[in-house]
């Protein structure tokens, strides 16, 4: 009886951990694109300005497969769009180096790859983020846990795919590189497709067909968003996060450490210290995610993080600066698996690849134009006075939420949760 128990639990668990696991190596291969790409880019032109141009290119489509994509997931199933993505996003990849050792590749060739690259990465992302509550409704985790591991394995790429990216670079050179991000697609729509089982549905996932019925589920999406008003303030605390306080990493710290420290390497231990106190965020959540109330985790993660960001005023040593990242990231990270549970929980199985989508599209949208407007506040007002508006902005954010009375009690099935079941 053991023995067979144990067989059970270990063949309902598999499909979690196989996706846990091409997740993982997917977001390995999107790390190396960040990096491989302009890399390619910088060897084979020599050109600084049309780097920046391939990189935008490849940011600028997250905000229209957020918007478009979703529907296309529901209808096709998540399945069936995370394998698709990655072999397309492989094959986009590989035609790089191709066409360059073959005959040629023009610099907008290339840049139409790279957007159509991005353009079917971001669906492959959304599936797997869809069809994971499916999964894990098989097994006796809970949702808390199974997210605070989904989103462990964000950080575990984030942190060995650059440094890894770099060795290889240097051994075999930026466009040997992309043959193996192109591999990394390829694994993990492999897993996906043979080790992730086909879950019947019962919910239909279109409103019709043609252009309208196309459109109307586009539509939908953003119209369930929006009417679930836990889910709208808590996407929209998030964006207007993304848009006041990400581009800390983007834009500030490197002119930080430029003209305060006068060299990158303090800025290499503080983003370590970044990653660190995520990894230890997910654990702790993992850990003490039912005991926690998820309120207070929202509210505390916004304003401990403004009360660190307070530490760059002084202009500090890079160590007092990587101890407040530290303590901003793991206090604000357990933010992020909560708020999976939550839309989890709340998203029926046919509207994930829909809502999903339209969450990524908020969050797209904000980075870059917090980005371009910290950047020209640098250029124009110096970097004491923009950190003082970024500190500001910051501690105003969570004040603004406690107005909010949706958000003040965000509530916690008291039954494990089991999502409705979707053919995908």
């Amino acid at each position: 009886m053991r023995r067979a128990a144990s067989e059970h639990h270990e063949a309902t668990h598999r499909p979690v951990i196989a996706l846990l696991v091409a997740n993982t190596i997917s977001q390995i291969g999107n790390t190396f694109s960040v990096l491989a790409i302009p890399w390619f880019v910088l060897a084979t032109t020599g050109s600084a300005s049309q780097t920046g141009i391939t990189v935008a290119v490849g940011v600028f489509p997250a905000v229209l497969v957020g918007i478009f994509g979703g529907a296309v997931i529901d209808r096709l199933g998540y399945r069936t769009s995370s394998v698709i993505s990655d072999i397309a996003s492989g094959l986009t990849t590989l035609l790089i180096p191709i066409l360059y050792l073959t005959v040629g590749l023009a610099f907008w060739q290339l840049l139409v790859l790279v957007f159509i690259g991005a353009i079917l990465d971001g669906p492959g992302q959304t599936a797997r983020l869809a069809i994971f509550p499916d999964l894990v409704s098989r097994t006796s985790m809970s949702l808390d846990r199974a997210n605070a591991l989904y989103s462990t394995t964000r950080r575990i790429a984030g942190l060995l795919g650059p440094p890894l990216a770099g060795v290889l670079i240097a051994a075999i050179g930026p466009a040997n590189l992309l043959w193996v991000n192109a591999a990394t697609f390829a694994v993990s729509a492999a897993i996906v497709g043979l080790l992730l089982p086909r879950v019947q549905a019962t919910v239909p996932v279109t409103s019709g067909g043609g252009l309208a019925g196309y459109l109307r589920d586009v539509r939908d999406g953003f119209r369930f968003l929006y009417g679930r008003r836990v889910l709208f303030w808590m996407i929209t605390a998030f964006s207007l996060g993304g848009l006041v306080a990400e581009p800390l990493y983007a834009v500030i710290l490197p002119v930080y450490a430029s003209e305060v420290f006068g060299s990158a390497v303090p800025l290499g231990f503080i983003f370590a210290a970044l990653g660190a106190g995520s990894l230890v965020g997910n654990l702790v959540y993992a850990v003490a995610a039912p005991r926690l109330s998820r309120s207070a985790l929202l509210f505390g993660g916004f304003a401990i993080r403004a009360a660190c960001f307070t530490v760059l005023l002084t202009m500090p040593p890079w160590w007092a600066i990587a101890a407040a990242i530290f303590v901003s990231a793991s206090t604000f990270e357990p933010i992020n698996p909560m708020s999976m549970s939550v839309m989890q929980e709340q998203v029926p199985a046919g509207l994930r690849g829909r809502v999903f989508g339209a969450v990524g599209a908020m969050g797209a949208s904000a980075l870059p134009v917090g980005v371009l407007v910290y950047g020209f506040l640098m250029a124009a007002l110096g970097l004491e006075a923009t950190l003082a508006i970024f500190v500001a902005l910051n501690v105003a954010l969570p004040v603004a939420m406690l107005l909010l009375p949706s958000l003040r009690d965000i509530e916690r099935p008291e039954a494990r949760y089991a999502p409705a079941e979707a053919q995908h």
